[in-house]
């Protein structure tokens, strides 16, 4: 039983937008108290949702290989849900940490364009810190060893070095990232742009 209840269950807000995906017996619920409904697939491309005792009856009516079994009724796992009263995404920032900097240039030095190792590359401050550079997304840059040390402690253009693109804050686009080591139901594709909750990595900067 505690095997099919910990199953994962998609969440998608009152816009249809994929959200979270929480636990089926956490899903059942928001079923039951109102909060949520059950979304599946009606076979023709199109989408059906149902209610607590529109789920149970279905239920009983085409029973699941995966249910839950209670003493009086047996009600199939959900594989996708709806919140009736939640329209907001997920608000995330890119946290500013060396590997973000590191995946936003995609490894590659913003002067010579050579695409390297990590452990050959550093971090350049394009304005000097000693000369009021900021450390942040606007100033800080993915460099190759050699090219760090031609540049110094001068700008670019005295160091007659030209950045590859303007260094900029990454735009986050709100999504969900699904990373269970399991297969994705088939259920959620439809509701998955991406598949990918972001994962912080790294150390933040001094």
């Amino acid at each position: 039983m505690n095997l099919i209840l910990n199953q994962q269950v998609l969440v998608l807000n009152r816009l249809w937008q994929a959200v979270n995906v929480c636990s089926a017996r956490r899903a059942l619920t928001l079923l039951f108290e109102g909060h949520a409904q059950v979304v599946a697939s009606s076979g023709d491309g199109a989408f059906q949702t149902f209610d607590f005792h529109q789920w149970r009856s279905f239920s009983s009516d085409i029973p699941g290989e995966e249910s839950v079994h209670t003493v009086s009724f047996k009600i199939r796992v959900p594989r996708v849900i709806l919140l009736l009263v939640f329209d907001r995404l997920p608000k995330k920032e890119v946290k500013f940490t060396r590997h973000n900097i590191f995946e936003r240039d995609r490894n590659t030095c913003q002067y010579c364009g050579r695409t390297l190792d990590r452990k050959d590359l550093n971090l350049d401050h394009v304005i000097p810190r000693d000369r009021g550079g900021p450390t942040n997304w606007e100033n800080i840059v993915c460099s190759c060893i050699p090219c760090n040390t031609h540049k110094a402690n001068r700008t670019p253009a005295e160091a007659e070095q030209r950045l590859i693109r303007k260094p900029k804050r990454p735009k986050w686009r709100p999504f969900i990232q699904v990373n269970f080591g399991c297969p994705v139901h088939d259920s959620w594709k439809h509701f998955l742009d991406i598949a990918y909750w972001n994962v912080e990595l790294g150390q933040e900067l001094a």
